[in-house]
């Protein structure tokens, strides 16, 4: 889709299992989402007819925001983009902790619009449910399939080829868990000719066999759910908490019955603590290069190759509000204190603006003891100048994390993965970004 692909609203994310089937200006807000999913204008004679993702999936977005608004606005707060999927519509995924829609252009085009009403459906509920992230050393195949059967029945509408409970002779209304004990046996002996096969070719066929839901295919593209691996659980939680909390203000509160008891334990309060929030956004932002390693088998080969594993390298942007709401030394000293455990702890860059309206000062933060000061500027608060400064960065930051009030004008969106460490009674500026409460 063209345009910024962090133009999802990502907002600021306590784990339910699958049961059976705030205020804000709702009204407005629809206005302007479908204003600004406009089609695009049709294809010039000559052109290519391919079917286009930015079309079709903003009118199913706009339909969805009339019909299913909780749905629609949730779609609106994910990043997305095109890929193909080997004829899988679309998927969704937590790369480096933020959500993301992907569609193949050509495959979701095909479907009718109930079709694709259902599919976006389909792919909310996963991300919800965090199956993405549950899986637990289970065979990915099987645990495709459970979590499928886990949501489908209260999905209608869904295109042919989806797969229900019915169709292994077990009940409506289970966790993605109890489908998938039911699908593999609990023991799996292979045969006595040695013929059997590793842990890459068991994911791609299923753990037991004929006798489960090998035959079974999921309805969207769950291969992308790796990306998922390298975010850790309760951070991707904080981030669909967050993106649970716009959609609920986006739709004026109003949830869907068959995901009521899930988003309303997601409302429940985190009961992660703040500093790990902070470790692990940082520890997923500032993930970049690969190198091998022995230590499993590779997923996409069943003989015995290197996979691959992450290095660690951090290139970290952080702005401090001047202002006298953030003028508290308890927090302040605490926040400084694991920016210096950070920093400490890594191949670490961080560089530290002071602002109010403006810039007032730059620092580098390495392993040494650092405080957050306050700065008297003067003038009013305005949080645009520090991320107009991660512009001219060279290299790029991974991450930007903001210690602030909330009161002042932000950008409309944002490139970098964004963490919004707030004072107790401050308010989150934008849609998009991670909230982080600081109270000590």
């Amino acid at each position: 889709m063209a345009g910024n692909p962090y133009k999802p609203m990502i907002p600021s994310p306590h784990l339910k299992q699958e049961s059976p089937p705030g205020t804000g200006g709702g009204g407005s807000l629809q206005r302007s989402a479908e204003s600004s999913l406009a089609p695009a204008p049709p294809h010039q004679e000559g052109r290519s007819h391919e079917p286009v993702s930015g079309a079709t999936l903003e009118n199913a977005v706009v339909r969805l925001l009339r019909e299913r608004p909780f749905y629609g606005h949730f779609i609106l707060n994910l990043r997305r983009e095109e890929r193909k999927m080997e004829g899988k519509p679309a998927g969704v995924t937590i790369r480096n902790g933020i959500p993301t829609l992907a569609v193949d252009p050509a495959a979701f085009g095909q479907l009718t619009a109930a079709g694709q009403h259902a599919v976006l459906e389909h792919l909310v509920k996963h991300l919800l449910h965090l199956h993405l992230l549950r899986r637990k050393g289970r065979n990915q195949h099987d645990w495709d399939v459970a979590c499928d059967l886990a949501i489908n029945p209260s999905t209608p509408g869904l295109p042919e080829g989806a797969t229900y409970p019915a169709d292994f002779k077990m009940p409506d209304g289970l966790a993605a868990e109890e489908y998938y004990d039911a699908l593999v046996p609990p023991f799996d002996l292979g045969n006595l000719e040695g013929s059997g096969f590793g842990d890459a070719e068991q994911d791609s066929k299923g753990a037991s066999g004929s006798g489960s839901g090998e035959a079974a295919s999921t309805l969207d593209d769950h291969a992308i759910w790796e990306d998922a691996d390298s975010t850790p659980l309760n951070l991707a939680e904080e981030m669909v908490r967050a993106v649970t909390m716009e959609s609920l203000r986006g739709s004026d509160g109003e949830v869907p019955a068959e995901i009521r008891e899930v988003v309303d334990g997601l409302m429940l309060p985190s009961s992660v603590p703040w500093r790990q929030i902070l470790r692990q956004f940082v520890a997923t932002a500032g993930r970049v290069g690969k190198k091998s390693t022995w230590m499993r088998e590779h997923r996409r080969f069943s003989h015995n190759t290197p996979g691959t594993r992450k290095r660690h390298r951090l290139n970290l942007l952080v702005g401090i509000d001047v202002s006298d709401s953030t003028d508290i030394v308890e927090m302040r000293e605490a926040f400084g204190r694991e920016l210096v455990q950070i920093a400490r702890g890594r191949d670490a860059h961080i560089t530290v603006l002071y602002a109010n309206s403006r810039i007032q000062r730059v620092e580098s933060l390495t392993g040494s003891a650092f405080v957050p000061e306050r700065y008297d500027g003067g003038g009013f608060t305005d949080l645009r100048p520090v991320f107009d400064y991660a512009k001219t960065m060279h290299p790029r930051p991974a991450a930007v994390i903001y210690l602030t009030d909330g009161v002042g004008p932000a950008p409309g969106e944002m490139e970098w993965p964004t963490l919004w460490v707030l004072t107790a009674k401050g308010e989150k500026p934008v849609p998009w970004g991670i909230e982080l409460r600081l109270e000590v």
